[in-house]
């Protein structure tokens, strides 16, 4: 099977969000760039670089088994020929909570490549204040 092409810095987005929320490891990786220097930082984490250790994050945080889905709000895009730059707020959800239970401030940078757009990093990191997170009444998996 061949990696998929992603047309827009967008549709590689829509798709590594489409792979998180599914859960599907090898989806998820396809999004990003295959090159030794990828960046990818959880919220609380350390920067993980190259696309073993990114995977291997990945996989821990997809073995949790928790059931996500996201909502993407507040986009500030930079936009270059072959680099654009994606600061969002995620709202994360988990299956069978009453609300939300979490807000990641999340930056993704995506680059131009001969496969077309791919990710270059990811970087999610804890909000101030009360956003955060919300308690729910079973303790929280590790979501991102």
């Amino acid at each position: 099977m061949s990696a998929p092409e992603f047309n827009t810095p967008a549709d590689a987005e829509d798709a590594f969000y489409r792979a998180f929320e599914q859960a599907d490891l090898e989806a998820l990786m396809a999004t990003w760039a295959d090159a030794d220097d990828i960046v990818c930082i959880h919220p609380g984490s350390d920067r993980l670089v190259g696309p073993a250790d990114v995977r291997e994050s990945w996989r821990r945080i997809f073995g949790g088994g928790a059931k996500l889905t996201f909502r993407r709000t507040e986009g500030i895009v930079l936009d270059r020929p072959d680099v654009r730059v994606h600061s969002v707020m995620e709202e994360i959800s988990v299956a069978g909570a009453a609300r939300m239970t979490a807000r990641v401030c999340v930056t993704n940078v995506f680059v131009r490549t001969a496969a077309g757009w791919r990710m270059w990093m990811h970087h999610g990191s804890n909000p101030g204040g009360d956003l955060a997170s919300e308690s729910v009444d079973t303790p929280a998996p590790t979501l991102h």
